[in-house]
């Protein structure tokens, strides 16, 4: 296997000028660089980047770990990440936690024994943190992503999911709903709580006694969408709107209306948290809260190379990205205004 003293010696040029080819660390001329380039692919040299890391303390490769990568906010997040640390010279390791702490735990471990210089993390619930702490003490770069971790502090890239959730609302409540069902994602998850959040607020500036009955906690699965899109529907009291806080659950929600005979937004009006890469084939359209989320994946990769680089203060330094309401048909007035004929609002 041919070593970079011999490709320097193939191509007349020092070894730093070889490396910095390969690294891109300094501006090499074009007629340089290509005399390395071509002694490069000549001789079919390969980087010992295993050598090189135990000597420089850095693999320049990056660990992300996610909770449900089947969601489809994540892969965007993903790509997003993973183009802008491919620029920057980074490769980047993804996981899925399944949102469960222990494998967390061990997802984390691993990506240290392979010595990841930083990760972008979106947590799973739980109280014991000291495998995030430690990893942090140890001098691994950490970024939360969607979601932070109670009691670690670290930079952050984070949805405004308040905002979200309160112009949705809003925007049914303008529509003339006052009986709107929410289905929010695990209340103990931040991103829940936030949601639901936002859904109050709406309620509370319109003057709308906020009713427990209308409000059904999921936990961002498409079963519990479904099950719980099928107790709405049952219900006596039922709702003229239902704001569902992800779109995996809304899926689940779509089927069970289809299978009760429920119209959208004829016998229900329906929004969703996320746009759905699905949506095109559903009809109505839907109303949705579109996330960010390439721009979110691609911002935690940045703050992470920073961190890394040493080109951040010791603060953390936190990122609150805004969504958009998209207005589609699934939240026109149909059942409202047929309400208010039969004189039932």
């Amino acid at each position: 296997m041919a070593t970079i003293v011999e490709v320097a010696k193939k191509a007349d040029v020092s070894i730093a000028t070889v490396s910095n080819v390969i690294r891109g660390t300094r501006r090499v001329s074009p007629k340089l660089t290509e005399r390395v380039q071509s002694a490069i692919r000549e001789l079919n040299y390969s980087p010992n980047e295993i050598a090189r890391s135990l000597k420089v303390r850095q693999t320049r490769m990056l660990g992300m770990v996610l909770p449900d990568i089947t969601n489809p906010f994540f892969p965007e997040i993903i790509r997003g990440a993973e183009d802008t640390a491919f620029e920057r010279g980074y490769f980047l390791v993804t996981a899925n936690t399944n949102e469960q702490i222990g494998r967390e735990r061990r997802i984390v471990a691993a990506l240290r024994s392979y010595r990841v210089d930083g990760m972008l993390l979106a947590s799973a619930s739980g109280k014991d943190t000291s495998h995030l702490k430690s990893t942090m003490d140890a001098g691994v770069a950490l970024v939360c992503l969607d979601r932070t971790v109670p009691g670690v502090k670290t930079d952050a890239v984070l949805l405004d999911n308040v905002r979200g959730a309160r112009e949705c609302v809003r925007h049914m409540i303008q529509k003339g709903h006052r009986r709107i069902a929410i289905i929010t994602g695990a209340l103990n998850l931040q991103t829940g709580r936030e949601r639901l959040r936002g859904y109050e607020e709406a309620l509370h500036e319109a003057d709308i006694a906020l009713d427990r009955r209308m409000v059904f906690e999921g936990n961002f699965r498409f079963d519990s969408g479904y099950r719980l899109g099928k107790h709405i529907v049952k219900q006596t009291a039922r709702p003229t709107a239902a704001f569902v806080c992800n779109g995996v659950m809304t899926v689940g929600v779509l089927k069970a209306f289809e299978e009760m005979n429920i119209s959208c937004p004829g016998d229900m009006a329906l929004a969703t948290f996320d746009d759905l890469a699905l949506d095109s084939p559903f009809h109505p359209h839907l109303t949705t809260v579109v996330q960010p989320s390439y721009e979110m994946g691609a911002r935690a990769a940045t703050i992470l190379m920073d961190r890394i680089e040493g080109r951040l203060n010791n603060e953390p330094f936190i990122v609150r990205v805004s969504p958009t309401l998209i207005l589609r048909e699934s939240t026109e007035a149909y059942l409202v205004d047929r309400e208010k004929q039969s004189g039932a609002l």
